[in-house]
C-alpha cells in the first residue's frame, strides 16, 4: 500500500511502494492493496457512473469527435484518452490507467521473476523518475539512483510519453542493453548510463547472522513487500531467534514498497503493546487503525535501516519501528509516499490503479512528499552516489577540467588512490593515480581514462559499495545494537 508512484518496473518491477511501476518491468505499488486485504473495500467490478448530465456531456463529445473530426478516429483510442485525461486532472502520479496489455504485465510482475533492469519508476512532475533500483539489480550495478530523471531512452527523447509507454521502451530481453540519458539532482550535465537487462528474481527476504566481538546480531533485509513476504519474514525471524540472536537489524533500503497487508503482518510481529502499525484514512477523514498483536516487547534491541529509495510500505515499517516501537532508524530520509492504491478492473481486461486512501504513521503523521526521517542520519561515502563515467566520445586526460574528471577523482580517492585534488582538474597527480590503477588492473598504462579504464574503475567502485566494511549505515546499525545491549 505504500505509494509507489505508479512507477513502472522497468525491469523494472515495483510493488506497493512508491506507487510506481517496475522497469523490470513488473511492479507492485507502494501501498497497493491485495484483493484479500480487509481494507481494500473499493469495488473491483465495473464502475457505475452516477452523474447523468456528465455522462450525457461525455457521450455528446465522444459522438461529435467520432462523426465529424477531419480524419477517422479509433473509438478505443478516444475512450482510453478520456480515461487518462480524467486521471491526469487529479494531479496524482499514483492514479493511472492500464490498458489490457499493461494490466497483464502488472500481474506478471507479481510473479517470482521477470526480465528488465530492476528498478521502480514513477511519473514525478511530468518526468519519468527512478524511485529505487532493486538491490543487486542491473539498474543498481549500472549506477542508477533514486530521483534520477530519465530524459532519453536509446538516444530518443521521451518527452510526451506516458509512464507506461516509457517503461515499455525500457523493458527488453535478457542480455540486451538499454542506454538511458538521465538528469541527476546536483549534476550539471545529463548522464548516459548503459544497463544490461537481465532476469530479476524476487527474493524478498534475506537473512544472515553477524558475529561481532562475541555478539550475535540477526539481519533481515526486505527487498519488497510481495504476497508471501510476511510469511517468509516470519520463518526467517523464527529461525534467527532459534539461533539465539541478541539483536536484530531490519533493512528496507532501496525497497520501493508493495502490498499493504504484507507490511501490516510484519509490523504486528515486532511492534509491541497493541500499538498501531499504520492508520488508514479515507476521503471523509475516517481512520482505521491496524493494531499490533505482539503483547510483549522483543527481548532484544531492534534497529531499522532506510535510505532515499525506501518508499511506501518500507516507510510504513520504518515509521512503525520509530514511533510504535521506540526503536532507532538509521540512514537517510525516505522517499515520501503516503497514499494507498488499488487496481480496479473495468471489465475488458483494463484497470485503473486509483488512490483510495492516505496512510498515517503510528502517531498519525502524513509523510507524503516528506518521508520518514531517521533517528540517526548517516550518509554513505561520496563514491556510493557517483554515476559511471561516460567517455564514449572522448577519453579523460591531462589538463582537462570537467565534472566527469571530478567524479573520476572521487572514485580514485574512494578506492585508496590519491588523485591530488577532487575539483575536476586533471593534473599530473591524477594522471599518476590513473596509471597506478591501470597497472594494478592489468590495463594499458596510459594515464588517461578511456572506456576500458572507466569500466574497470566502475567495477572496482561497485565492489567497494557491496563490501559491508564500507557500508556506514549498516555498520552504524550494528554498533547501535551493541551499545543498546551494553
Amino acid at each position: 500500500m505504500n505509494g509507489r508512484v505508479v512507477a513502472l518496473i522497468v525491469f523494472l518491477a515495483f510493488f506497493i511502494g512508491a506507487g510506481g511501476m517496475y522497469a523490470g518491468m513488473s511492479y507492485v505499488d507502494g501501498g497497493l492493496f491485495n484483493q484479500n486485504d480487509p481494507v481494500a473495500s473499493a469495488p473491483t467490478g465495473e464502475v457505475e457512473p452516477d452523474n447523468d448530465d456528465a455522462i450525457a456531456k461525455f457521450s455528446k463529445a465522444f459522438q461529435l469527435i467520432s462523426d465529424r473530426y477531419v480524419e477517422d478516429v479509433d473509438h478505443q483510442d478516444l475512450l482510453e484518452g478520456a480515461i487518462e485525461g480524467m486521471l491526469k486532472s487529479l494531479d496524482d502520479p499514483y492514479s493511472v490507467y492500464m490498458d489490457q496489455e499493461t494490466a497483464s504485465q502488472f500481474m506478471e510482475s507479481l510473479d517470482s521473476h521477470f526480465e528488465g533492469i530492476g528498478a521502480e519508476v514513477s511519473m514525478t512532475n511530468g518526468q519519468v523518475t527512478i524511485v529505487a533500483p532493486f538491490r543487486d539489480s542491473p539498474a543498481e550495478k549500472a549506477g542508477l539512483q533514486p530521483n534520477d530523471r530519465i530524459l532519453q531512452i536509446d538516444g530518443e527523447s521521451i518527452e510526451g510519453l506516458s509512464l507506461y509507454e516509457a517503461v515499455l521502451q525500457i523493458r527488453g530481453e535478457k542480455g540486451t542493453i538499454v542506454e538511458l540519458t538521465i538528469e541527476r539532482p546536483g549534476a550539471s550535465d545529463p548522464i548516459m548510463i548503459d544497463v544490461t537487462r537481465d532476469e530479476i528474481p524476487i527474493e524478498t527476504v534475506r537473512a544472515e547472522v553477524v558475529e561481532d566481538n562475541g555478539v550475535s546480531i540477526g539481519v533481515l533485509e526486505i527487498t519488497s513487500f510481495s504476497e508471501d513476504t510476511a510469511e517468509r519474514f516470519t520463518k526467517e525471524l523464527q529461525e534467527l531467534e532459534k539461533q539465539g540472536i541478541e539483536g536484530l537489524v531490519i533493512d528496507v533500503r532501496g525497497n520501493p514498497g508493495g502490498y499493504l497487508n504484507s507490511v501490516e503482518d510484519i509490523g504486528k510481529l515486532i511492534i509491541p503493546g497493541g500499538k498501531p502499525v499504520v492508520q488508514i484514512e479515507n476521503r471523509e477523514g475516517e481512520k482505521m487503525r491496524v493494531l499490533s498483536s505482539l503483547k510483549e516487547t522483543k527481548p532484544y534491541p531492534i534497529v531499522g535501516l532506510i535510505d532515499r529509495g525506501s518508499a511506501s510500505a518500507s516507510e510504513i515499517l520504518a515509521a512503525a519501528l520509530k514511533e510504535g516501537g521506540g526503536y532507532d532508524v538509521v540512514g537517510e530520509t525516505s522517499f515520501g509516499k503516503g497514499t494507498v492504491q488499488q487496481a480496479i478492473k473495468l471489465g475488458d481486461g483494463s484497470e485503473i490503479k486509483l488512490t483510495l486512501f492516505k496512510w498515517l504513521t503510528t502517531d498519525g503523521n502524513f509523510i507524503n512528499q516528506e518521508g520518514v526521517e531517521p533517528t540517526i542520519e548517516v550518509l554513505q561515502p561520496d563514491y556510493f552516489y557517483l554515476p559511471p563515467l561516460n567517455v564514449k566520445e572522448e577519453a579523460l586526460s591531462f589538463d582537462m577540467n570537467s565534472e566527469q574528471v571530478k567524479n573520476a577523482q572521487m572514485m580514485l580517492k574512494g578506492i585508496g588512490l590519491e588523485p591530488g585534488r577532487t575539483d575536476g582538474y586533471y593534473g599530473e597527480q591524477t594522471a599518476q593515480a590513473v596509471r597506478a590503477f591501470q597497472q594494478t588492473e592489468g590495463l594499458s598504462v596510459t594515464g588517461e581514462i578511456d572506456e576500458e579504464t572507466a569500466a574497470a574503475l566502475h567495477q572496482k567502485i561497485m565492489t567497494f559499495v557491496r563490501d559491508k566494511k564500507n557500508d556506514r549505515q549498516f555498520n552504524t546499525a550494528i554498533e547501535l545494537v551493541k551499545q543498546q545491549l551494553n
